[in-house]
């Protein structure tokens, strides 16, 4: 995710402290790339099966999602101020449009490759580069206007939702009634109120960052030169680090298999599912999911790889989900 908005030669010529770099900004996208690359980690370790189940879609993972997305894109604000603030710079604008926008449609062949049922069609590079255009007039428009803009926005989705935008060719607005099947998508409502919030912040905090200590900062660490160095050139970082982290985790799972437990939660509420739709009773059934997870481990015989079973196996599962259910039944049925 890039918002090299501003890089010394696209920053308009200013008086004598100059529209300079802010090293400062660039170690806050250093962090937010830190997060990120965080989250995909643990995305791939669930992926791949290397943990018991994958916590980047559990409500905390994707709370932790939208957060480091907002993040994101309120920095993408923040630099169309820096870039533009003082009037819309085109060529920089149009070759900083064009690197992202290559980057967004080399992000959708590259997952409709890798996850054709579920590739990436407005994500966060695509959400970036509409932002960055439809953004422009809110770089001059008077403040209210563009806070009440952000605030609309984020407030859409709450109370605008039509069948009719349920249309493929409509996802990227996302104000649909269902959610598209795809592994990462941040649609215009609400994430392009980030987006304006940070235009808000940097129209008003930029002239005072400049003057304080903060925006004096610079790296003088190995460790700081290197976050400003990622948060400066942040979209590569982006590009690369997904295809790395999922290449050397799928060369540790080659070593290790999968942990066993992979997949017992999902078995388990499965499991519940179905005992419930044939009739069985709902505390029964999560007792009885239980004691036939625990027992397929223990002889071996639970799979979420896709290895089929053979007949004999598949009729000792189905015998030993029985018997946990039956010995639970009649438990709970004996006199006290």
């Amino acid at each position: 995710m890039s918002t090299d908005a501003n890089r010394p030669e696209q920053s308009r010529p200013a008086p004598a402290s100059g529209q300079r770099r802010l090293p400062i900004i660039d170690a806050v996208r250093a962090a937010a790339l830190l997060a990120m690359a965080s989250y995909h980690t643990l995305w791939d370790l669930g992926y791949l099966r290397l943990t018991a189940e994958n916590y980047a879609l559990t409500p905390a993972g994707h709370r932790a999602a939208e957060a480091i997305a907002g993040t994101f894109l309120t920095l993408v604000g923040v630099g169309l101020v820096l870039m533009n603030g003082h009037g819309v710079r085109v060529r920089p604008t149009l070759t900083r449009l064009a690197r992202i926008g290559g980057a967004a449609l080399l992000v959708t062949a590259g997952t409709w490759l890798a996850f054709p049922d579920a590739y990436v069609f407005f994500g966060i590079l695509h959400c970036i580069a509409v932002a960055s255009v439809l953004g422009l007039p809110f770089l001059f428009l008077p403040l209210p206007v563009t806070m009440l803009a952000a605030a609309a926005i984020f407030a859409a989705p709450l109370w605008l939702h039509a069948p009719v935008l349920d249309a493929p060719i409509l996802f990227f607005l996302g104000l649909g009634t269902g959610t598209p099947r795809t592994n990462d998508y941040v649609p215009l409502f609400p994430w392009f109120g980030f987006v304006l919030t940070g235009i808000v912040l940097g129209r008003l905090g930029l002239p005072r960052l400049r003057r304080s200590s903060l925006g004096a900062w610079a790296p003088s660490s190995a460790a700081g030169r290197a976050a400003t160095f990622a948060g400066r050139h942040s979209l590569v970082v982006y590009l690369v680090h997904q295809p790395v982290l999922l290449g050397l985790l799928t060369g540790l799972v080659t070593l290790t298999g999968p942990n066993p437990h992979a997949g017992l939660r999902a078995f388990r509420a499965d499991y519940v599912r179905i005992c419930t739709r044939t009739g069985g009773e709902l505390p029964l059934c999560r007792i009885a999911a239980r004691c036939t997870s625990e027992a397929l481990l223990k002889e071996d015989l639970f799979r979420e790889d896709g290895r089929p079973f053979s007949a004999p196996e598949r009729l000792r599962a189905q015998a030993l989900s029985q018997g946990c259910y039956g010995a639970i039944e009649a438990a709970s049925r004996a006199p006290r």
